[in-house]
């Protein structure tokens, strides 16, 4: 048996109250960790609390040869002796980030071999943008049953259109670019702020890297020199998508809560729509305050995820929360993941009036008083947008599964205790 979280709901009344502080951003700190094969010394990354995740990954580094150290909020990996490439099959399967490690251990050892990555189950999250990349640089792919092994002579420069301007792919290939021979650029790319960061950080140990945050970036490679990082360290910027999960919690049961180390420029397509819906907030250099809602009855929203800038996939499912409390019918359209509306169903059972129209489309009808329920977590978002609708609705509820959200959110029960949340954790052995 799993964990589960038990919570009180508070019945519609707006009591929550304090300080809520955001941690790294898990969106960084896994690329940040493949990022340490790009280094001939110690890297050390700070502001990286010790999710699930950032456990897998660290594992899959150890058994690779490398010296991991992780502490409650920083992390120091050595990579001089990196003995292996093969990814372990039994981690890797479990979670979608292994394979932003493909190109960096690719750039390092010129083989790598991996399972098919795992994770949440939102859609196919193809792997081909990666590999028809790789075979552009000049590396062979070959396939079994369970594993794909990926092997080069030389990584060369080369011109890379991106199918879908995926977070993941730009990232892998910004950093596998760095050790290539010659110049490679990357069109129709990702701009998440993370990118932004982690090209930031590479520039300063050594890496010519130009564009990263707008579609196109260019890199000109170290033809296998590896970078060094010195003194330098690595901080993870703010977990935009929990700031904003928080943020919409505080619209729904904050009397006056402030999400506080974040960075609310990150946000700037949640906050427009709260604000059009008539939440009271300010904002700060980074912080967020979210108060004097008790009155207030928001107004129906319509929401179509995008890419960065755009509204966050990683954020629908908690907005959709957020549209059962609003006067009047508010619209969901997701663009960026398949079928990552079935959690709707779930959300019904406590009372929620939605109409699902097809494989990505919504509507949510509002002003309805939730009732708690008992619920299996099918993902990392939608695990939290339960908490959300727990914290919220009339009686208990109970969610299942919570090891999906501990991949995403640490140590999020003790958390939310602080601002006033009525939850614990039910552990079963």
């Amino acid at each position: 048996m799993k964990d589960k979280f038990v919570i009180k709901g508070l019945n519609g009344k707006k009591t929550l109250k304090g300080e809520f502080s955001v941690m790294g951003a898990k969106n960084v700190i896994l690329p940040a960790m493949a990022m340490s094969f790009l280094f001939k010394d110690k890297l050390i990354i700070e502001n990286a609390p010790p999710m699930d995740d950032v456990r897998s990954i660290s594992k899959i580094l150890q058994k690779i040869g490398m010296e991991v150290e992780t502490g409650r909020r920083k992390i120091k990996i050595n990579s001089k002796k990196v003995k292996s490439f093969e990814i372990d099959e039994e981690i890797g399967k479990k979670i979608r980030g292994t394979i932003i490690l493909s190109g960096p251990i690719l750039a390092r050892k010129k083989k790598v071999k991996l399972p098919f990555p795992g994770g949440c189950v939102i859609g196919k999250r193809p792997v081909d943008i990666f590999l028809s990349a790789y075979e552009k640089m000049g590396a062979k792919v070959s396939y079994s049953r369970e594993f794909f092994t990926i092997t080069t002579k030389k990584l060369k420069g080369a011109e890379i259109f991106l199918k879908l301007p995926s977070v993941t792919a730009t990232e892998t290939l910004m950093m596998t670019a760095v050790l290539a021979e010659g110049k490679t650029i990357l069109k129709n790319c990702a701009t998440e702020p993370e990118i932004e960061s982690l090209a930031e950080f590479l520039n300063s140990c050594g890496a010519k890297i130009k564009g990263a945050g707008t579609p196109t970036i260019e890199i000109k490679g170290r033809a296998g020199k590896l970078l060094k990082s010195g003194s330098k360290k690595y901080k993870a910027i703010p977990d935009r998508i929990e700031a904003g999960s928080i943020v919409i919690l505080g619209a729904l049961a904050g009397e006056n809560v402030l999400v506080k180390k974040c960075n609310p420029y990150h946000l700037d397509s949640l906050l427009f729509s709260l604000k059009e819906a008539g939440v009271n907030f300010e904002i700060g250099k980074n912080f967020i305050r979210v108060f004097n809602n008790q009155t207030s009855k928001f107004e129906a929203v319509d929401i179509k995820t995008h890419e960065y800038p755009g509204f966050p996939t990683d954020l629908q499912p908690q907005i959709a929360v957020f549209m059962s409390q609003c006067k009047g019918q508010s619209s969901l359209f997701e663009t960026v993941f398949e079928n990552r509306l079935g959690y709707l169903e779930d959300l019904k059972k406590m009372g929620a009036v939605v109409k699902v129209w097809d494989s990505n489309r919504a509507t949510i009808n509002g002003s309805i008083r939730l009732k708690g329920k008992v619920l299996p977590s099918p993902d990392l978002r939608a695990g939290f947008a339960f908490i959300i609708a727990g914290i919220i609705a009339r009686g208990e509820s109970v969610i299942e599964n919570i090891d999906f959200i501990d991949r995403g959110y640490y140590d999020i029960e003790n958390r939310l205790k602080e601002i006033g949340v009525d939850i614990k954790r039910i552990s079963n052995f």
